[in-house]
């Protein structure tokens, strides 16, 4: 779905095992970037967004031929929390709900 966090539109998905899931999703889960793990969800960050340029900005590319590198790399979501692909973020439902308006 998408959401406005300060004025700009970004994409986001509740974590959850049963809700809908949109297909960047869908692919992140075939391509292992999302795995459950246990009860939570564990996320290969820098995999979302495909843009070289944009993750060497956000220093988790270790070089341009290979892999991912850097302190952000797997984050862990709880269900409910949600995932801003945009800006590289996991936020709680509390954070969400007080600083992001979805237009219904």
């Amino acid at each position: 779905m998408q959401a406005k966090l300060h004025g700009k539109t970004v994409e986001v998905w509740q974590v959850s095992r049963t809700n809908e899931q949109p297909q960047w999703v869908k692919e992140a889960f075939a391509k292992h970037y999302l795995t459950w793990v246990g009860k939570r969800l564990r996320i290969v960050m820098p995999a979302l967004d495909t843009s070289t340029v944009a993750n060497l900005k956000l220093g988790m590319i270790g070089t341009l031929g290979g892999g991912f590198c850097g302190y952000t790399m797997y984050v862990m979501a709880d269900q409910g929390d949600y995932l801003d692909v945009t800006d590289h973020r996991v936020v709680s439902e509390r954070q969400f709900l007080r600083k992001y308006q979805v237009d219904d």
